[in-house]
């Protein structure tokens, strides 16, 4: 990433959104979508998932209540997010690593992954293809890597967590096929109601970042309510559309 401090200061940010992310119902969607994806029920064999971006251990911690069989490992930027993951999931290994470089894991996961997951990263990348490089010599053979980044217009808090960019599904095709995978598959997810979620952040402009911040955010009454509202809705978006601005992508390792 740039030398921007502020934006790319992932402990501060995790410390700081933590509670916000939580009651973030495109965070829920998000997760849907990737183990739908990921399909690890009709996994052929054992499993053993790497997550690039694992942030706070959500996911690890849904998806492992599910899959309690598989193996998880966590690659994360931030020290903060590591502590939170491991405190939530101790049955997973999460270590802290900069995916920008080449990946310094134990010996005993190169060519691991059976399963990857990068969801919600490589927007916030200087170069998103570099650091997809550095992931594949974790990756078995043949392995499937499942990518969402966004798609759409950017808001106010956007870039103040870091955003570089969104991508459109050809572009996000163009990378994947750039960083050296296979079979790539790339879809727009979401549309009408997490454009509609998208827009209404778009529209709290730069305010959303020091409300969000607060100590007490997810307790409160408006935060809850919309949440829970848009949670509903996201049950009623399509899953494949060109008009989504939520985008899913599919690959394999060569």
């Amino acid at each position: 990433m740039s030398a921007d401090a502020g934006r790319d200061d992932w402990n501060q940010h995790w410390d700081a959104y933590e509670a916000a992310a939580r009651l973030n119902p495109a965070q829920d969607f998000r997760a849907r979508l990737v183990r739908d994806a990921l399909a690890l029920d009709r996994a052929a064999g054992p499993v053993r998932l790497l997550d690039i971006g694992s942030g706070q251990g959500d996911f690890a911690q849904k998806l492992l209540a599910a899959f309690p069989g598989a193996q998880y490992v966590g690659i994360e930027l931030s020290r903060s997010g590591v502590e939170h993951s491991r405190r939530k999931v101790p049955s997973a290994r999460f270590f802290e690593g900069d995916v920008q470089r080449p990946l310094e894991l134990p010996d005993e996961y190169r060519g691991w992954a059976t399963h990857a997951v990068c969801a919600e990263v490589l927007e916030h990348l200087d170069d998103p293809a570099q650091a997809l490089r550095h992931v594949l010599p974790w990756m078995a053979p043949g392995g499937r890597l499942i990518v969402t980044v966004p798609g759409g217009p950017m808001s106010a808090f956007d870039r103040h967590i870091g955003h570089r960019r969104h991508y459109t599904p050809a572009a996000l095709g163009a990378l994947l096929a750039d960083a050296g995978l296979d079979r790539v598959d790339v879809r727009g997810a979401g549309f009408p109601f997490f454009n509609v979620y998208r827009l209404a952040v778009i529209a709290q402009g730069d305010g959303l970042a020091e409300k969000a911040g607060q100590p007490g955010f997810d307790a409160r009454l408006g935060p809850r309510i919309a949440a829970k509202v848009f949670g509903g809705l996201f049950r009623m978006t399509t899953s494949r559309s060109r008009f989504g601005w939520q985008l899913v992508a599919q690959a394999t390792r060569p």
